[in-house]
């Protein structure tokens, strides 16, 4: 039986996305732009993924620049990379927020062993999505425009069910930030994915405006993940 791992690298070196988007937006490919992506994310799954077993889904919104479209692991800056996952990046050096609070969770959980034992994070646009701003390129969710969701939704939910497809728990899915939950609530509606839905908080909304109550929402992070 093929090992997820295998499943996952191969999802990952054949993203890409052909569609239509509006005017002054671009997404990245962290794995066409940087052969040592390709490396450490293929070293990231085979380390923590390296088996049969069934996961549950914890959802972002798209990869920022400085996390995934960096090191093509989900949540995961080089700095984390290096000092928790134990796999060095050369090319670049990333600090992102969102990877601080998730490592601070995962943590927290036991350990990245542990934690990846039990859980998938992907997000249900794979790739790096930015926006043209005052001349220079910065993050851009999904969300953010309505006519680039309407560009990218077709796109969404055929990864969403590539990913569901990898032997993921649809019993119950766990969405990061409310409006990407409002926004999966419809895909999982129109295409029948998830049984049930819980909405956690977003890990950059936390470490920006709760940054003093950071413990309360890792605490609420592994309740919901270890029921």
């Amino acid at each position: 039986m093929e090992n997820l791992a295998d499943k996952i690298i191969e999802f990952n070196k054949n993203l890409t996305y052909n569609g239509k988007l509006p005017e002054d937006f671009m997404v990245l490919n962290p794995y066409l732009d940087n052969p040592e992506t390709l490396e450490v994310m293929q070293r990231f799954y085979h380390k923590f993924y390296n088996d049969s077993l069934q996961r549950k889904f914890l959802v972002g919104i798209n990869p920022s620049r400085h996390g995934a479209g960096v090191t093509g692991v989900p949540f995961t800056d080089t700095k984390r990379l290096e000092s928790v996952c134990g796999i060095a990046m050369n090319s670049a050096r990333t600090h992102e927020v969102s990877s601080v609070f998730v490592y601070d969770m995962i943590a927290e959980y036991g350990s990245a062993e542990a934690f990846y034992k039990d859980i998938y994070i992907n997000s249900p646009f794979p790739l790096a999505i930015v926006r043209k701003s005052k001349g220079s390129w910065i993050n851009a969710n999904y969300y953010d425009d309505k006519a680039l969701f309407n560009d990218v939704k077709d796109f969404m939910i055929d990864s969403l069910k590539k990913h569901i497809s990898l032997n993921i728990d649809t019993s119950e899915v766990f969405i990061m930030g409310k409006k990407n939950a409002d926004f999966i609530s419809k895909l999982s509606q129109e295409a029948d994915l998830f049984k049930k839905m819980t909405v956690l908080e977003h890990p950059r909304y936390i470490q920006q405006y709760k940054s003093k109550e950071k413990q309360l929402y890792i605490d609420k992070y592994i309740l919901a993940l270890k029921k």
